[in-house]
């Protein structure tokens, strides 16, 4: 059972530190289209490679940080029954979804886009406008990175569940508890 935890910890500790690596990129987000709006409408200049720039930002804060999410419970839930349920029923919930559709959509995702990835770096897709970033191909790499992150975030939710259900006291909260975000 110790294994489990371990396994668990290690996959947090990744996609803690990753999270909060990408995290970054929606300053420099905000600084880019700043910058890209300024220039455009105070100078009349405009650069493609700064203004697509910002959608591989954007990419790379939603698809990299997924995990991460994920693992601060940061995702939409509809939870009418599971806000008031117990740490047992939570973890029977989360194990069950993480098996019957996290990981096969996870998979799903990885299948599909097989021949889009492995095509785009095939060619080294680029933008198709003049001056645009000349790297497509890394952009749709994300989509992996996406299933791998968000798949192995949903390991370690299984395992954290598994733990829960065979009564290991430690293993119902994350190392950092996630922070709550409600509507009042």
């Amino acid at each position: 059972m110790n294994g489990l935890a371990t396994v668990s910890r290690v996959i947090d500790a990744i996609n803690e530190h990753v999270g909060r690596a990408v995290a970054w990129l929606a300053l420099f987000m905000v600084l880019d289209q700043f910058a890209v709006v300024i220039l455009r409408y105070v100078f009349s200049v405009g650069y493609i490679m700064m203004q697509e720039s910002i959608w591989y930002q954007h990419g790379m804060l939603f698809m990299v940080g997924a995990g991460y999410t994920l693992w601060r419970n940061g995702h939409v839930r509809v939870d009418i029954l599971y806000r008031e349920a117990t740490v047992r029923h939570k973890a029977l919930v989360d194990l069950l979804g993480v098996v019957f559709f996290l990981l096969p959509l996870c998979v799903l995702i990885a299948w599909l886009s097989w021949n889009y990835v492995i095509h785009a770096w095939e060619v080294y897709e680029g933008s198709v406008e003049t001056g645009g970033v000349p790297a497509v191909f890394l952009l749709k790499s994300l989509i992996w990175v996406f299933v791998l992150l968000l798949g192995l975030q949903g390991i370690s939710m299984a395992a954290r569940s598994i733990l829960v259900l065979l009564g290991v006291e430690d293993a119902a909260p994350p190392v950092v508890p996630p922070e709550t975000h409600e509507l009042v």
